[in-house]
């Protein structure tokens, strides 16, 4: 809960269900949550699925100490991260991964995984991540692929072609 509560933090969705407590719920569509941010914090290939239970710590240990310093009241039924308020939550992250904080060096890639999560899809094979309506992906607008199963690109994504191709490239586009 406290993960998803910083990955909704780092970007925001709608609650999955009215009780919903680690989104915060101040954006409408899906937000790293439902992108498989924890999916993919906790696969094997992240890296990082043994060193969450220390992050979940620390950061409920930072969101206790933010609320003690300010004198907030946290609900005691949700970790102290879930239970700061959104504006809280961001502030304090934005603390922790601020240049010149001593633990940045662990509160900046967890939110860059949150971000890989939402934009890229990463926790599941593009295809299956457009077939589901991944939120990220659908929100830039990225192009399914063909019939096929594969992407082709008939127009250049600048309007204009950048580089002639190398003489020597195969009809394939294997280069020489």
């Amino acid at each position: 809960m406290t993960i998803e509560a910083f990955a909704d933090t780092v970007i925001p969705g709608e609650r999955r269900f009215p009780e919903d407590r680690a989104i915060a719920g101040v954006a409408e569509g899906g937000g790293a949550v439902t992108s498989g941010a924890l999916a993919l914090l906790t696969s094997e290939e992240g890296g990082f699925a043994a060193l969450l239970p220390t992050l979940v710590v620390g950061l409920n240990d930072h969101a206790q100490a933010w609320a003690d310093k300010r004198g907030v009241a946290l609900d005691g039924d949700v970790p102290p991260f879930v239970a700061l308020g959104f504006a809280d939550r961001t502030r304090l992250a934005a603390e922790l991964m601020a240049p010149g904080h001593p633990e940045q060096e662990l509160w900046v890639p967890l939110a860059m995984f949150s971000f890989m999560a939402w934009d890229t899809g990463a926790d599941r094979h593009t295809v299956e991540a457009l077939a589901a309506g991944h939120p990220g992906l659908t929100a830039m607008g990225f192009a399914p692929p063909g019939p096929d199963g594969l992407w082709r690109f008939p127009e250049f994504s600048y309007r204009r072609e950048l580089a002639s191709v190398h003489p020597l490239t195969t009809a394939k586009g294997d280069p020489a």
